[in-house]
């Protein structure tokens, strides 16, 4: 299992995995949708922006509170509802980039053992601080490779 140092630093590298696989790309590479069925990359950013602080918060209350209740999100009712493709790409990247760089300051500040806090997820059960860890970094590797696809599709890549 990886350490917190370890799960920390691949936190804070996120948000400028994010922002170097869009650099270069234009307002329309960014809305455009060359895979059938996916969403644009901007859907793919404003998503992450969106989901960031969730993450955050669900980690906050596993620190502090004892086995709290976390809420799951539908991620296609947050695309349909909250304008994706109308999203101000720098401020979602900037939205990232703040959540995580406020929020990592806490996760050095831990101790090792914090780890094992555990909350209950409404959709998915109990669930560690590692785990939660785990997943916002996968969150992002996840959606990176999706990007990437889009690049290759558009022939940027």
């Amino acid at each position: 299992m990886p350490t917190l140092a370890e799960l920390t630093d691949a936190y804070m590298a996120g948000a400028a995995k994010v922002r170097a696989v869009v650099v270069g790309m234009t307002p329309d590479q960014l809305r455009a949708r060359p895979v059938y069925g996916k969403w644009s990359t901007l859907e793919v950013v404003a998503h992450l922006a969106d989901f960031e602080p969730i993450y955050v918060e669900r980690m906050k209350r596993t620190i502090a509170l004892s086995r709290p209740i976390v809420l799951g999100a539908d991620e296609n009712e947050f695309a349909i509802a909250l304008a994706y493709q109308q999203r101000d790409i720098a401020e979602e990247l900037d939205v990232i980039e703040a959540s995580r760089k406020a929020f990592g300051r806490v996760l050095r500040s831990l101790p090792e053992a914090s780890l094992q806090k555990m909350c209950v997820h409404s959709e998915r059960g109990l669930l560690s601080l590692a785990q939660l860890l785990t997943s916002v970094n996968g969150h992002v590797a996840h959606h990176v490779a999706f990007i990437v696809e889009k690049k290759k599709a558009l022939g940027l890549a």
